[in-house]
């Protein structure tokens, strides 16, 4: 009996050996942050400081007719020092749309307020590093009464938060709607 609990202790410890020093016990104190590139495991919020994007009008139109659509082609850079997946994780299974980045429009009316705050909305066609930017068709609808107005585009990452809200500048034109 000793002897198998000799052989038993001699085959356990290397083996408890290697386990204790290959480094997988959780240490706060030796922890890294994970690569700002890698995938979130699930779908998740950005941090502030990758709610910072330069969005740039590609040749928008000057004047629209009431009630017009048109796309617009939006080019969207990713300005921050934090990877964005374009559903919020490499992998997104949720039913809703929570945590995708998506171009969104305003329509303000010529004193600066608020006239439309959802008009038209569509997702970054793919996950972008910092620096990288990508072209998003949007579609938009032109307000019903004639008049000079200013079409405002932002980024949103869906039910978290717009990027103008975390001091992310926003991309604005001015269009003349006429009947």
């Amino acid at each position: 009996m000793r002897i198998k609990s000799l052989v038993l202790v001699l085959m356990v410890a290397p083996i408890a050996f290697l386990v204790a020093c290959s480094g997988r016990v959780a240490n706060p104190a030796t922890q890294t942050q994970p690569p700002k590139n890698e995938s979130p495991a699930e779908p998740s919020a950005l941090p502030n400081n990758g709610f910072k994007a330069e969005l740039t009008l590609i040749d928008p139109p000057a004047k629209l007719r009431t009630g017009q659509k048109e796309t617009i082609r939006v080019k969207v850079k990713n300005s921050s020092d934090v990877m964005w997946w374009s559903r919020g994780a490499r992998i997104n299974t949720r039913p809703d749309n929570k945590f995708y980045i998506a171009a969104g429009n305003r329509w303000l009316k010529s004193d600066g307020s608020l006239l439309t705050n959802m008009d038209g909305r569509y997702g970054i066609p793919k996950d972008l590093a910092p620096g990288e930017e990508t072209e998003v068709p949007l579609s938009i609808t032109a307000p019903k009464e004639p008049g000079d107005y200013t079409l405002e585009i932002d980024l949103v990452q869906e039910q978290v938060a717009w990027f103008s809200e975390k001091g992310s500048p926003t991309a604005k034109t001015k269009i003349s709607v006429v009947k």
